[in-house]
């Protein structure tokens, strides 16, 4: 039998045209051989069963032919939480942890933080990432997350019982309709989102990975790219506070016009860049000063 060190000499090999092989075969031989990194670092000579080597070799046949690789593991790593993840559900990236950082600094700049209590609502919240992690985060908070997928509803339901965050609501729904009735207008202190941003265009050409497994309706709303935002930045003031924040991601090359959709309702409109310098979150804040929007 094959050792666990040889499994992985081989199975980083298959990868070579990974980004970095060594760590997709380090993660799906862990996976494979339900075993933690810890043990893997300590015993690497230990022999793996034949079990373990067959179903390694079917894993890796399978992320060759383009299967995202947290889809294979079930697990993807978002603000050092490891969130559960499957077909259907959208895939956490790491530039979303941005939406994360920036209601964090305001809660904390507006004394809100782990001191006091506040209202948050996550809208097309797929995995539960967002949400959680400010749950995590913003122990205060009442933190609610909305989605129209029932998959991802219930994923996000299953992430808040394995990090023990059962406390964050979760609702099926478009956009604001699971809160009609409840009392919420004019509530919530921030409204986050990842919305959906990729124009029907482009979908072609995206990458066989995210194009022939992740879930379309999660990436594009519609031709221009901007159909759920629109609808989000037009709808959010009925819900928000005053002086409550609107705070969601954008696609690459898409902050000038997403920019001209606020009015004079808002202020402090700006983009948060992320690591490569692209405007990548957009936050603005809601003066509160009109009538209810529906």
């Amino acid at each position: 039998m094959a050792t666990l060190r040889e499994l992985h000499r081989r199975a980083a090999g298959l990868l070579g045209e990974k980004d970095q092989p060594a760590l997709e075969a380090k993660l799906l031989l862990l996976h494979c051989a339900r075993i933690k990194e810890e043990k893997f670092l300590a015993e690497p000579e230990r022999e793996a069963s034949a079990e373990v080597e067959r179903r390694l070799e079917r894993f890796v046949e399978r992320r060759k032919s383009g299967v995202p690789l947290a889809y294979l593991t079930r697990t993807r790593e978002f603000w050092s939480l490891p969130f559960r993840v499957g077909p259907g559900v959208l895939i956490p990236r790491p530039e979303t942890e941005l939406v994360v950082e920036q209601v964090v600094k305001l809660a904390a700049a507006a004394g809100t933080g782990a001191g006091s209590g506040g209202l948050i609502l996550d809208v097309g919240t797929g995995s539960g990432n967002i949400a959680l992690s400010l749950a995590k985060e913003l122990p205060r908070f009442k933190v609610m997350a909305v989605d129209v997928s029932p998959r991802a509803v219930v994923r996000a339901k299953k992430n808040a019982e394995r990090l023990g965050l059962e406390r964050v609501e979760i609702l099926r729904g478009s956009l604001f309709k699971a809160l009609k009735g409840r009392g919420l207008e004019r509530k919530f202190d921030f409204i986050v989102s990842n919305p959906p941003y990729i124009p029907a265009g482009e979908w072609d050409g995206l990458d066989d990975g995210i194009k022939l497994h992740e879930p379309k309706r999660a990436l594009v709303p519609g031709p221009t790219g901007l159909e759920f935002i629109k609808r989000l930045v037009l709808r959010s003031p009925r819900y928000l506070k005053p002086d409550g924040f609107l705070i969601f991601e954008i696609g690459a090359g898409q902050d000038g016009r997403v920019l001209e959709l606020f009015d004079k309702r808002w202020k402090g409109v700006e983009r948060v860049l992320d690591l490569s310098a692209i405007p990548r979150v957009i936050l603005a804040q809601y003066r509160g000063r009109t009538g209810i929007n529906h």
